[in-house]
């Protein structure tokens, strides 16, 4: 029987594959819900006493999907450590139909709807993926794979800087805190052995909340900013963690749903999109960690569970679910692939479905904590999609794909200003983080320029 944690099957001691399996859940947690209070807030979820349910319905959604994908139910799911959770991709298309609607209540309730209908769609395009496969080799891959590492090193940054949207973003603490977490997981990772290093990202992480939970002995907790006194946001708030009850049932519809084909339309457009970017996901994972290209079954199975999961989160009032590419990153930074060891920190989700408090220490996390580990996990998609652009050798014809995917297609996408003068679903769909238009071209470019004989 295999018992390393560097295959994908193996069983490995409880306590290894829990704190292995922690890593992934640190670092989806926060992104796991930030489209939930994005969204939410748009639709006015606080004011009607649903935000903190659905929050929690949403870490419980995504433990349950993830040990889907991990483990499959018939045809669903890759059987691939895969992390599930509340894509971050809608919140634009959300955004727009929520501005749209009026926002409030029945504008999410038309989300959710819509988001139900989608989720069946993708689930089918799962099944009939086989076919359309070839569209998907690996100079198309690898470059899907690229644009999304390269979108998400900003998202990295910004973290590292604090949260662009907390007051003191940019404060040199935080830059200091998120440097001395990079730090420590380089130290773990190439300077420690057994679980230090194979679980260095965690051990970084800690060893910032350690940082973080000192630095208020010698340094001011509170600023003031046009007369409003605010807390540094690499200052623990326990407090937070007090106020939340130990346990609580899940709320299923928390929202009702409504079915507008103004929300429909263009959320089944980005189920679409969503399902190449797993596609890429699942790539960059078994290129990643298992250092081969994915299987027909594998990425049939995987968009299924998209697909469905989404369907599924929708009863509870959440986001569609899809593949985390933050995790994708930690895959192929520690090559650790282990099934078990990731149903742990599926566990772990699931658990804090139904006791807040746990989900509230973990929320804790300053943003310049997870922006140390960020930096570096995301990076490492970006290799990723280089190793399987090479599989099968760079010649002109991959340059030019790879050039111009990146190029245009990303270059575009990721700089959104430059689509502000085109119908709105266009800067749905092709703008905010390029992987979209780097994808259709590197997917057009390689069906018409023929391979060197």
């Amino acid at each position: 029987m295999m018992t390393s944690e560097y295959e994908l099957e193996g069983r490995i001691p409880l306590g290894k594959a829990i704190i292995l399996g922690m890593q992934h859940v640190l670092a989806m947690f926060v992104g796991n819900l930030t489209p939930i209070l994005v969204i939410g807030g748009a639709c006015s979820l606080g004011e009607a006493g649903l935000m903190v349910p659905v929050i929690q319905n949403a870490m419980l959604v995504a433990g349950i999907v993830t040990l889907v994908q991990l483990w499959t139910i018939g045809p669903i799911g890759a059987r691939l450590p895969c992390v599930m959770g509340t894509s971050s991709g809608f919140i634009g298309v959300c955004s727009g139909i929520a501005g749209s609607m009026g926002g409030g209540i029945a504008a999410y309730g038309a989300i959710l709807g819509a988001c139900l209908i989608g989720g069946l769609f993708e689930m089918v395009l799962g099944f009939v993926l086989k076919p359309l496969r070839k569209f998907f080799p690996s100079v198309v891959t690898g470059t899907v794979v690229m644009a999304i590492g390269l979108s998400l090193i900003s998202v990295g940054i910004n973290s590292f800087g604090g949260g662009n949207n907390n007051k003191d973003f940019g404060d040199p603490i935080n830059l200091i805190v998120g440097l001395i977490v990079l730090v420590a997981i380089i130290f773990f990772k190439h300077f420690t052995k057994g679980i230090l290093s194979a679980a260095s990202i965690l051990f970084g992480i800690i060893t910032g909340y350690i940082v973080c939970a000192i630095l208020p002995l010698f340094l001011e907790t509170t600023f003031v900013v046009d007369g409003e006194t605010l807390t540094h946001s690499w200052v623990l708030q326990w407090e937070k963690v007090a106020a939340v009850a130990w346990f609580s049932l899940p709320k299923v519809m928390p929202v009702k749903f409504i079915f507008d084909i103004r929300a429909i339309i263009p959320l089944m457009i980005m189920f679409i999109v969503t399902a190449v970017e797993t596609i890429g996901d699942l790539s960059g994972i078994t290129e990643g960690g298992l250092g081969r290209e994915a299987t027909d079954k594998e990425l049939s199975g995987g968009v299924a569970c998209d697909g469905l999961g989404s369907s599924f989160a929708s009863l509870f009032g959440v986001l569609p679910n899809t593949s985390f590419s933050q995790n994708v990153g930690l895959v192929g930074m520690t090559k650790i692939v282990n099934l078990y060891a990731i149903s742990m920190g599926a566990i772990f989700l699931v658990l804090c479905g139904f006791c807040p408090k746990l989900a509230a220490i973990v929320q804790l996390m300053p943003q310049s904590v997870l922006g140390g580990a960020a930096v570096m996990m995301f990076a490492s998609i970006v290799l990723s999609g280089i190793q399987l652009i090479n599989k099968e050798g760079i010649g002109k014809r991959e340059v030019t794909i790879v050039a111009v995917s990146l190029g245009l297609g990303y270059g575009l996408g990721s700089t959104a200003n430059v689509l502000s003068m085109m119908p709105q679903w266009v800067r749905y769909i092709f703008g905010g983080s390029g992987i979209v238009p780097a994808a259709l071209c590197a997917i057009i470019l390689n069906i018409s320029i023929k391979k060197e004989s």
